[in-house]
């Protein structure tokens, strides 16, 4: 069933609306939208009288949102970015073929940029958009066509492939490990142990693994693996990371295994997409091309 045209008002309006709302005031909306303040107040009204409601409760010389025009607000300026948004897209790729990916920002930034270059090769005429997103969102309500996620094969209202697994491997700095004399598993536990905080059950599953179940494993939180990477590398303590995402460290030597006993993590990386979008043709391309590529690795 069509929406009724009373209920779809003109994008004009509805700029109006949400610059007020969000700047709560007319002069300061006029400003940013380059118009009169007259043709403002105009738009507002015009938009009442259409929704047949009160937005705004105007007393003396000021403005008062109503709450049924809070709530609007908060709607309508969702929709305006995704309508800016979309033809931004459109304008950078007027042929079409636009991709908005949600990833993780070290396996985005360390697995699948380099290998980036190959996907444009074979599919030059898509344009890729990234953005850093940690955790599960709405694709009904988000500007995203799929999206990296670690973790188990779950995502609401979605639809995943299997990209990798990965394995975590205990390391440090080479001078911490040279003046400690690392030889048993347990000599970690008087080292400061460092946790990502979304594994935070890591090392207990390491220990638990490697002949150690005395407990807890307590030390430092932190919830950027840049960060935690770092830390570990100047010495400030022990840290359990993946093995692929830190070969760079591994190479040159800024880092060293402790002991070369690894876990595989029980999570994997997948692919997320809405159950929707799944022959949109950008995403079916690289969909099969990511698939592909981490075959290779698997």
């Amino acid at each position: 069933m069509q929406t009724p045209r009373s209920f779809l008002p003109s994008v004009a309006l509805l700029s109006a609306f949400e610059a007020v709302a969000r700047l709560g005031s007319i002069t300061a909306a006029a400003q940013e939208l380059n118009f009169t303040q007259s043709a403002v107040s105009r738009q507002v009204k015009a938009l009442e009288e259409q929704l047949e409601a009160r937005l705004f409760v105007r007393e003396n010389q000021s403005l008062r949102i109503t709450p049924a025009g809070e709530l609007y607000a908060r709607e309508i300026g969702d929709a305006l970015q995704r309508i800016r948004a979309a033809s931004l897209n459109i304008r950078s790729n007027p042929d079409g073929g636009t991709l908005n990916l949600a990833i993780l920002p070290t396996f985005g930034s360390r697995w699948l940029a380099p290998r980036l270059p190959r996907f444009f090769a074979q599919h030059p005429g898509v344009m890729l958009n990234l953005k850093t997103q940690l955790s599960y969102f709405d694709f009904r309500t988000a500007s995203f066509d799929a999206a990296i996620h670690f973790g188990h094969p779950h995502w609401p209202e979605a639809e995943l492939a299997l990209l990798r697994s990965e394995e975590v491997l205990p390391v440090c700095s080479p001078e911490l490990k040279a003046r400690v004399g690392f030889q048993h598993p347990d000599d970690l536990r008087q080292q400061v142990l460092l946790h990502l905080s979304t594994r935070p059950d890591a090392w207990e599953q390491w220990f638990s693994l490697h002949g150690s179940s005395r407990g807890a494993a307590h030390g430092m939180l932190f919830d950027q693996f840049a960060t935690i990477a770092e830390a570990t590398m100047v010495g400030v303590g022990v840290s359990l990371l993946p093995s692929f995402l830190i070969q760079q460290e591994l190479d040159s030597g800024k880092l060293v295994p402790v002991f070369p006993l690894p876990m595989a993590s029980a999570e994997h990386y997948y692919l997320a997409w809405p159950v929707e979008r799944a022959m949109y043709p950008p995403l079916k391309a690289f969909r099969e091309w990511l698939v592909a590529e981490s075959s290779l690795e698997r």
